[in-house]
C-alpha cells in the first residue's frame, strides 16, 4: 500500500521535486543530528521525525532508480565488509 502512495507522489510531483525532496530531507537529518549532538530540547524527537521523513523519500528514491534486487545486494555486500571490520 505505500508502494502506490510513493508512487503516486512521484507521479503528482515528478521525479525531479522527489529528487529534492530527498536532498532537502537528508539535510534536515543532518540538522537534527547536530542539534543532538548539542543536546538541545526536544531533539531527540526532531530526530526521530527527520529519520522517518529520510526513509520515506529513501523508499521513494528506490522507486525511482528501479533497482531493489542491485541495492539490497549492494547494501548486503557493504554489511559484510563492515561485519568483517569491526570483528577483525
Amino acid at each position: 500500500m505505500s508502494k502506490q502512495i510513493f508512487e503516486k507522489a512521484i507521479e503528482k510531483w515528478g521525479v525531479n521535486s522527489q529528487l529534492d525532496m530527498v536532498i532537502e530531507e537528508c539535510s534536515e537529518l543532518i540538522q537534527a543530528i547536530c542539534k543532538l549532538k548539542r543536546i538541545k530540547e526536544n531533539s531527540l524527537d526532531n530526530l526521530m521525525e527527520e529519520v522517518a521523513d529520510v526513509e520515506i523519500m529513501l523508499t521513494q528514491l528506490r522507486i525511482i532508480i528501479g533497482n531493489d534486487k542491485l541495492i539490497d545486494f549492494i547494501k548486503s555486500e557493504k554489511i559484510k565488509r563492515l561485519e568483517v571490520r569491526i570483528s577483525g
